[in-house]
């Protein structure tokens, strides 16, 4: 049976990034590569790839594309007021796992 990572970022959510070249911008989580501990966020970690000349793209040219960002350089932001902040996880009150807000207390909802 595969174990399941448990991560403080999931697919959807606001996060901030707080080290490397991207410092202090904000952006939507994309993708969430758990067997690499990185994720893809939208606007952040922006790389040029250049495109070779092919049948559907007869010009080339070169593309723009966010890189992954490793977990460590990520916090996520709280819903409430818009600051980065820790993640906890408690049992709400059907006794389900909920992730929530170490600053705040409150519960962070998926997207």
């Amino acid at each position: 049976m595969a174990t399941v990572k448990k991560l403080h970022v999931r697919k959807g959510d606001t996060v901030k990034v707080i080290a490397g070249n991207s410092k202090g911008k904000t952006g939507k989580v994309l993708e969430v590569q758990t067997d690499k501990y990185r994720a893809i966020v939208e606007g952040v970690n922006v790389v040029s790839k250049h495109i070779k000349p092919s049948a559907t793209n007869p010009n080339g040219g070169i593309e723009k594309s966010e890189a992954s960002v490793h977990l460590s350089n990520l916090m996520v932001v709280d819903p409430s007021n818009g600051e980065a902040t820790r993640v906890g996880r408690k049992a709400d009150e059907n006794g389900k796992l909920v992730r929530y807000s170490k600053k705040s207390g409150e519960v962070i909802k998926n997207g």
